[in-house]
C-alpha cells in the first residue's frame, strides 16, 4: 500500500509573490509553524539540499531529515523528494501554482509509503498530512495575503 494527498488553496496575492514567499527556505521557520530551523546544505542550479528540523511533537521528539528540491519557476512547479526518508520508504512532493481569478492557486501533492517498523502505516499518515496540509496552507495564505496588503499600501503615495 502507499499514500497519496493532493491539497490546495487560492491566496489572494500575485503568483510572483506566492511563488518566492513559499520558495524562501530561510525563511520556512517564519512562513510554517511546525519547522523550527532549515538549514541549506547545497545549492547548485534550481536544486537545493536541506535540512529540515520540526518543533517538538507532543511527546518531546524533533523529527529532522535531510530534502531535496527542485525548483522550475517556468513551469511553475517545485518537486521534492526525502534524501533521510526516516519512517518512509520513500516521500515524493510535488507543488504547483497557478494564476487564478482573485489570486494564485497553490497545490502540494504527496506520494509516499510508510516503512513496515514505522510506528504509523500508510492510512495514519495520509490523515496527518490531509489534515496538517490544510492547517500550513491556510497559514501561509493568511501569512503572503498579510504581506500583499503591506505592501500594496507601502506603494501607494500618501496626500
Amino acid at each position: 500500500m502507499s499514500g497519496h494527498t493532493e491539497n490546495e488553496i487560492t491566496i489572494a496575492a500575485p503568483l510572483d509573490l506566492v511563488w518566492d514567499m513559499t520558495n524562501d527556505l530561510e525563511n520556512w521557520p517564519q512562513l510554517f509553524s511546525e519547522y523550527a530551523s532549515v538549514e541549506v546544505i547545497d545549492r547548485e542550479g534550481g536544486t537545493t539540499t536541506f535540512r529540515l528540523t520540526m518543533h517538538p511533537d507532543d511527546n518531546g521528539k524533533v523529527w529532522s531529515w535531510v530534502s531535496e528540491r527542485t525548483t522550475d519557476r517556468t513551469t511553475r512547479t517545485v518537486n521534492a523528494r526525502r534524501v533521510e526518508p526516516g519512517p518512509f520508504q520513500h516521500m515524493d512532493i510535488h507543488w504547483e501554482y497557478a494564476e487564478a481569478p482573485g489570486g494564485t492557486v497553490m497545490r502540494w501533492r504527496q506520494d509516499f509509503a510508510m516503512r513496515p517498523d514505522a510506528p504509523v502505516d500508510d492510512a495514519w499518515m495520509t490523515d496527518n498530512i490531509n489534515r496538517n496540509s490544510r492547517v500550513q496552507m491556510e497559514l501561509i495564505r493568511d501569512k503572503i495575503e498579510q504581506r500583499d496588503r503591506e505592501r500594496r499600501s507601502a506603494a501607494v503615495p500618501a496626500n
